[in-house]
């Protein structure tokens, strides 16, 4: 997995890091709930409009079984990334993940954005965003496994493989902290709130420097 080279250069010649809001990455292994967490405080900040639950474009159809996000061909994306539609690009299991470049203008007018991210894109997002929050959703490898044996995507070696790969990445740095979705969805749900909470009142001040 790799962040866009684009991106780089654009930091080269751009005002960085964007300062005033918070972006929030939601990042874990597959089968962890972070769709399911993120959708839980969407419902609980319907409200509060300060807060924005970015959309992301992949190069995968939308199932309707997961993340509800917008779709484009290979083609179609580097396309789009190259005419600078991306704040920020991945690739990761063979698909290709963007965050729209209007998070920029959020940020920069005090917002908090979430997004369901990636470990590896962190260091980019660390040096495009002053304030970055990483939260880590997790469960047992037991859920884990029941999870991604239940979607029926992958072969039992798939999901073994996957779950490995998980286990061998540690965050590390400010400003991440680790969720466990094992039990019911609510537990998991109130912490990430709480969590948004926070980052809207720090925009809140951080608006008003």
């Amino acid at each position: 997995m790799m962040a866009s080279a684009l991106i780089e250069r654009e930091q080269a010649r751009a005002e960085f890091p964007i300062r005033n809001g918070v972006f929030i990455a939601v990042v874990g292994p597959s089968g962890a709930g972070k769709d399911t967490v993120i959708g839980y405080a969407a419902d609980r900040l319907s409200a509060d409009e300060g807060v924005d639950f970015v959309r992301r474009v992949i190069t995968r159809p939308c199932d309707g079984s997961s993340e509800i996000h917008d779709t484009l061909a290979d083609a179609a994306f580097d396309e789009a990334e190259a005419s600078g539609a991306f704040a920020l690009t991945w690739e990761a299991h063979g698909l290709k993940y963007g965050i729209p470049a209007s998070v920029d203008d959020a940020i920069a007018n005090g917002r908090v954005a979430i997004a369901n991210g990636s470990r590896s894109a962190i260091p980019v997002l660390r040096e495009r965003y002053a304030n970055v929050a990483v939260v880590e959703i997790t469960a047992r490898p037991e859920i884990l496994a029941e999870r991604l044996a239940s979607r029926g995507r992958e072969s039992r070696g798939e999901v073994l493989a996957r779950l490995a790969r998980a286990a061998a990445v540690e965050l590390s740095g400010p400003g991440v902290v680790s969720i466990d979705n094992s039990g019911p969805r609510e537990i998991a749900g109130e912490r990430f709130v709480a969590i948004v909470r926070k980052a809207i009142a720090h925009s809140d001040v951080s608006g008003t420097v």
